[in-house]
């Protein structure tokens, strides 16, 4: 449905949240560390060798709390933003806000706003041109309603989507320099990285199947990222109030990852026929990107069971 709820197993940022020197493996079972919940002062920072590059309301945030469950996975909570916003402060801000590693452990981030940035592939590719990329992509009339839902709860005064989502409503012609339709046309931005990473170098992941099977996405991204599948069915429950899986308490934290207030907010009504022309106008990028991509994410299938 696509007023379906949205985002998955995130913590608010308005609640206290523990820091990344709190959060390191170090002191999780399974890992090389000792048993204390501080970081002992050990191990180095170093530049991300896989970085979740988007999108915005496909599900980063839940991507990232499973994978960081991993004891061979350390990742920044907080997005750094350093391929789109703070470029200008050099390699050397950025490993300073990575998180300390051990040999053998791999050092994450995400910022979703790096798919549809630019100069972001350029970028990257001049760090380390061996970068594994992650991208989560979600259906995108849904990902935008669900981008609108986002700003709504912020600006309660902005125009409504239907108004938003057409230069034209007459004519039907859909405004795609809106943030919130643009991001969703994935196959444009794809072009983009492509022209610096093969399609080997980047793993596609299913924000639907994210909820309706977080352990087989998990299974992937752990082979992706050359990995032992250790996050696995036993480290999520579906929470029924929230609509979508959780992860479970980890045997030395004192509560449950689940996801905040700012996640799964109930997205408002939109006339069906705005949701038909954004369906209409979605499809042949859909189709593209399966194409590109060689994954079929059965957008159009979901539809027309709807």
């Amino acid at each position: 449905a696509i007023a379906a709820q949205s985002g998955a197993f995130e913590r608010d940022p308005q609640e206290s949240s523990t820091t990344d020197e709190e959060l390191s493996r170090a002191g999780s079972p399974g890992s090389r560390g000792g048993s204390s919940s501080t970081t002992p002062d050990y191990g180095e920072k170093r530049l991300p060798q896989a970085l979740i590059i988007g999108v915005k309301k496909g599900g980063t945030r839940a991507l990232l709390e499973a994978i960081r469950a991993h004891p061979d996975v350390r990742a920044v909570g907080t997005e750094p933003h350093f391929f789109d916003r703070n470029y200008e402060k050099g390699l050397e801000w950025y490993r300073n806000v990575m998180p300390k590693t051990l040999d053998g452990q791999i050092t994450m981030e995400k910022t979703p706003s790096y798919f549809v940035t630019n100069e972001a592939p350029r970028r990257i590719h001049s760090m380390a041109k061996d970068t594994k990329l992650i991208v989560v992509v979600r259906n995108p009339v849904t990902r935008a309603i669900s981008d609108y839902t986002q700003t709504l709860s912020k600006k309660p005064e902005i125009p409504t989507f239907e108004v938003l989502a057409f230069k034209n409503r007459t004519l039907g012609l859909i405004d795609a320099s809106w943030s919130a339709i643009r991001i969703g046309i994935y196959a444009l931005h794809l072009e983009n990285w492509l022209q610096y990473f093969p399609l080997s170098q980047i793993l596609f992941v299913s924000g639907e199947r994210l909820i309706t099977d977080p352990a087989g996405e998990m299974a992937k991204v752990q082979d992706f990222l050359g990995l032992k599948r250790i996050v696995t069915e036993k480290h999520f429950y579906f929470n029924k109030t929230k609509g979508f899986p959780c992860l479970k308490k980890p045997e030395d934290s004192s509560a449950p990852r689940c996801l905040g207030k700012s996640k799964g907010r109930t997205h408002p009504k939109i006339d069906p026929d705005v949701i038909h022309r954004l369906r209409k106008f979605y499809k042949p990028f859909n189709v593209m990107f399966y194409q590109m991509t060689g994954q079929d994410f059965q957008w159009e299938q979901e539809e027309s069971d709807k």
